[in-house]
């Protein structure tokens, strides 16, 4: 990939806009490495190969031309060469990545240089936003106490990137970033090159994933990954980020509460993985514990070593010189481990106490602190002293940095939530009451049944069943985490599948069998239903009336402050009936259940379930939460982030900063300006369910015709995905056969991704569009589009999947269904046309993504070098099925081909 090539086959200047062209220059500098790494470790030969068919892909594009011709020049390649030249595109596509990310780094720091004007969407511009809109300081300031932003990590199933890989993308970040000041001497700029080809042929030489399928232990060090080694380091410029952009914007800041924290399901996250359970519970609390105290204990070491201040040239205050006494009394082994020179050192002295304090903590002696409460009480200690005794500019910066560190993370790093499908609990309940025929009865009739059981008047009989056995150890392991860890290391009980009233008190009697009660006789635990399908989503106010309205519940709901947290589900509902069904529905459900809660005097707290791609909710986050009803955020986000939405946002130190701001900014302007009522909006609300009703039956007239399952198993790699050990959980709910329902959404849209089709994420909308427009008529549908920010914003999002995807190479994939291709291809060839035709029409557009010509030059210059991928991906599975499917020199090639066009779309699912 010679630096000439790159630059007058696939990326022209005039494509790039002025703010972009360093962009341009780094991709021609990296791919030139990428080449001259790819000769060292493969061969020149090799080079001039990739380098031959990049070409040709590049002229295929240009030409419009058909793919049969580069189709038929990879066709039959040997699984070992085919691997290797798989493998070479993702090396571009790694460094492509990397280089969009630091260009992203770079346009941030060019904002904050030239300072005309904030960046779009972050702090300082949704402050001045808020302003301009009449919020003064005070009712700013008054809002920060209702924030309450937390991301949720997620195990995926399909992540692609294996922790080794994500430490050698660190460095070669860190290589590029170093330069992009522009004032690295020649040496300096050798020795940031040298690093960025170690880490690059390092990657080289690591497999793209292991051979092994990791573990929940494995999953958890992944997720802490991110947790420990990027946030915890930029969660204090998060907060110098928000009191500056309120200084920036009302002249002064106040005393800023905590407004951030982290969730996580890895280990707690039972549904459908038989190897989570209550000793994952238990484990993971534990190593959370761990790694987030040991972090606090090399930072206290760092601050020993800055906070030298003797008492003989400086004061400290007396709180301080009281607690390093009352610390030598409670530890006298480590008081007396003090150096003598150290003796006039009190704030170093009474780090090294706390030091030895949090040790004893880990192991669970008396002389350790009672919470995170107690040793924010000592750095808050040091911060006071500073302050009071001119020590503003001698140390109190960095010890402020703990506090905030300490205020996010406590002792638990991050809430573990925990979460069961609610059919495992009514078998559990079935078994304990010997009653094989209570999940078949009336919802109503087994609520009423649970009512003693659910308020504590009886207990829920003990069964040795094995269901019942999981259940009670898992409660029991919720009650031991609480006491141990605190109630704040623990998040929500979420109830998959949840239909009914029932399905929630099952839980409290289950969670009052397994001992899971506060000194007050309640449970001590946030229950949230999930609603996942578009009929769950339909019939959720009505099973909230019901909840709040139920004496036993309503009495739970008291204790837990009368929120109630709702989970909602874009995955399985997208899945269900379709991406419009599955938007509009979470939509009108929001709204729905706002009035509900509103009429019954609860608060709601929405737990947003949304995945990667734009099918299972993915897409900016801003954009979403700009698009949500009015009303349904009230100053709390809660949302899911798995796979590489993780990797994405929070996999670079500057972009997670970047992704944090984003995201409290468009939470604050949401909930303290929110937009006005739009008149318009219950026309708006008629033509949307018109385009629901239609595209939904679109979409289930064509997964649901006889023999849709043959062909999505022929016509896309979901075999392959299926076999590849990227998740501790199985692709569908064990025990259950391949039909769609019981198929997970993950890897659903993951095999339709690698196919090029991306059906879930468009299937069905140009069938809806056009039976609004026959109903209301296109200038209505049309400003509709325009002026609804939701329906934009679906709109918008629907382009860019059509842009993402690829007819010509999904009809590839398709041929390998055989007969089925001649039934169901039409459909969606019929189907794209009819979407393409609408989003073009009611957005003005000559292009899908003229709206976005960022994007849209990334996908064009992303295709050529894609495409060469997924044709040897048809041509590789084609020939392992005929050998059936035992040719391990070819799966391990289709495996490399899955991560390479993952890397490319950047899209698992």
């Amino acid at each position: 990939m010679n630096s000439s090539a790159t630059v007058s086959a696939s990326s022209p200047v005039s494509e790039y806009a002025a703010p972009d062209l360093p962009l341009r220059d780094d991709v021609r500098r990296l791919g030139a490495v990428v080449g001259d790494m790819l000769a060292e470790q493969v061969s020149p030969e090799f080079l001039d190969q990739v380098e031959a068919i990049r070409t040709a892909a590049i002229a295929r594009r240009q030409k419009g031309e058909s793919t049969q011709g580069l189709a038929q020049t990879l066709a039959g390649m040997p699984a070992g060469d085919a691997q290797a030249l798989i493998r070479a595109f993702s090396a571009y596509f790694q460094v492509v990545n990397i280089a969009e990310r630091v260009h992203r780094i770079r346009r941030r720091r060019d904002y904050q240089r030239q300072g005309d004007a904030p960046q779009p969407e972050g702090l300082h511009a949704s402050l001045l936003k808020l302003r301009a809109q009449g919020v003064d300081l005070a009712e700013a300031s008054a809002w920060l106490e209702r924030i309450d932003l937390e991301p949720v990590f997620t195990a995926h199933p399909t992540e692609a990137v294996r922790r080794a890989l994500l430490e050698k993308e660190q460095l070669m970040v860190a290589s590029l970033v170093a330069g992009l000041d522009g004032a690295r001497t020649p040496g300096e700029a050798a020795t940031d090159a040298a690093r960025f080809r170690m880490a690059l042929t390092a990657a080289w030489q690591t497999a793209d994933s292991s051979p092994v399928r990791p573990t929940v232990d494995d999953e958890r060090e992944h997720v802490g990954f991110y947790l420990t080694e990027v946030l915890y380091r930029v969660i204090p410029v998060f907060y110098e980020s928000l009191e500056h952009a309120f200084t920036a914007t009302y002249g002064s800041a106040p005393e800023l509460p905590r407004v951030l924290r982290f969730g996580t399901w890895v280990g707690g996250d039972m549904d459908g993985n038989p190897n989570v359970d209550a000793g994952t519970i238990a484990a993971t609390l534990r190593a959370q514990r761990h790694a987030i105290v040991h972090r606090y204990q090399a930072e206290l070491k760092a601050l020993g070593s800055l906070l030298s201040q003797s008492t003989q040239l400086v004061q400290v205050s007396p709180e301080v010189l009281r607690r390093v006494d009352q610390y030598r009394a409670l530890l006298p082994e480590a008081a007396a481990r003090a150096r003598p020179r150290h003796a006039d050192m009190p704030y170093r002295l009474l780090l090294d106490l706390m030091r030895a304090r949090l040790h004893a903590t880990l192991d669970e002696q008396d002389r350790g602190y009672a919470g995170p409460e107690a040793f924010g009480q000592d750095v808050a200690l040091i911060l006071h002293s500073l302050e009071a005794n001119r020590g503003v500019h001698a140390g109190w910066f960095a010890v402020r940095r703990l506090a905030w560190r300490v205020r996010t993370f406590g002792f638990h790093l991050a809430r573990l939530d925990v979460r069961q499908e609610s059919g495992v609990h009514a078998r559990a309940l079935a078994a304990a009451l010997g009653d094989a025929g209570l999940e078949a009865r009336d919802a109503s009739a087994r609520a009423e049944l649970l009512q003693p059981y659910a308020a504590g008047e009886q207990v829920l009989p003990a069964s040795t069943e094995e269901g019942n056995s999981r259940l009670d150890a898992v409660f029991a392991a919720l009650s031991q985490a609480r006491r141990l860890h605190g109630a704040d290391a623990l998040g929500a009980y979420i109830i998959s599948m949840a239909h009914s009233r029932a399905d929630v008190l099952t839980v409290l009697a289950l969670a009052r069998r397994g001992g899971l009660v506060d000194d007050q006789g309640q449970v001590p635990l946030d229950i949230a239903p999930l609603f996942e399908t578009v009929e769950d989503l339909r019939h959720g106010p009505e099973v909230l009336r019901e909840l709040a309205t139920d004496p036993v519940y309503r009495r739970h709901l008291a204790a837990r402050g009368d929120t109630q947290m709702v989970m909602l589900g874009y995955s399985d509902s997208g899945k269900d009936g379709g991406t419009t069904a599955s938007r509009w529905g979470l939509q009108r459900g929001q709204v729905e259940l706002l009035e509900t809660a509103h009429a019954l005097g609860i608060r709601l707290t929405f737990f947003h379930g949304r995945g990667g791609s734009i099918s299972r909710g993915g897409g900016k986050t801003t954009r979403a939460v700009d698009a949500s009803p009015r009303g349904s955020v009230d100053g709390r986000l809660r949302v899911t982030e798995q796979g590489e939405v993780i990797h994405r946002k929070y996999g670079i130190r500057a972009l997670a900063v970047r992704s944090l701001e984003q995201s409290l900014g468009a939470v604050l302007v949401s909930s303290i300006r929110p937009r006005p009522p739009e008149p318009r909006e219950a026309q708006w609300r008629r033509i949307m369910d018109t385009v629901s009703r239609a595209s939904n039956r679109a979409y289930r007239d064509f997964v649901g015709a006889p023999g849709f399952m043959d062909y999505f198993r022929s016509a896309t790699p979901i075999d392959v995905i299926e076999r590849m050990t990227l998740g501790s959980r199985p692709s569908r709910r064990l025990g259950q056969d391949a039909a769609l329902d019981n198929l997970r959404a993950i890897p659903w849209v993951f095999a339709w991704s690698q196919a090029r089709a991306t059906i879930p994420g468009w299937y069905g909308v140009g069938s809806g569009l056009a039976a609004a427009v026959a109903e209301f008529g296109e200038d209505a549908v049309r400003e509709m589009g325009r002026d609804w920010p939701f329906v934009r914003t679906f709109l918008d999002d629907i382009a860019m999947v059509l842009a993402k995807g690829d007819l010509g190479i999904a009809a590839l994939f398709s041929q390998l269904s055989g007969e089925l291709h001649a039934r169901f291809f039409p459909l969606i060839q019929a189907e794209h046309a009819l979407t393409r035709q609408w989003l073009l029409r009611l957005n003005g557009s000559d292009t899908l993504l003229q709206h976005d010509q960022r994007l849209d030059l990334s996908i064009r210059l992303r295709n050529p070098y894609v495409d060469p991928m997924s044709l040897l991906q048809v041509d590789l599975l084609r020939r392992w099925r005929a050998a059936g499917r035992e040719d391990e020199g070819l799966l391990r090639a289709l495996v490399a081909s899955v991560n390479g066009v993952s890397q490319g779309v950047q899209n698992t699912g």
